[in-house]
């Protein structure tokens, strides 16, 4: 009786490493959103950096 009441070690290691492979896997995923999100904010930045490069050299195109 007193044995089926009581966790056994292979229960509560079964629990652990559960719970460490969800949480390594909730890592993984917030690791690629940041790593999308970072990415997404450099290819807009570089986007409006060409738009103002561009902005910059119509004027001189339209003198010619």
């Amino acid at each position: 009786m007193l044995k089926s009441t009581m966790v056994s070690g292979k229960r509560i290691a079964d629990v652990g490493y559960r719970l460490f492979s969800g949480s390594m896997m909730l890592l993984t995923l917030y690791g690629g959103y940041l790593c999308v999100v970072r990415a997404r904010r450099y290819m807009d930045k570089q986007k409006a950096l060409e738009a103002a490069a561009q902005d910059q050299r119509e004027p001189e195109m339209i003198k010619d």
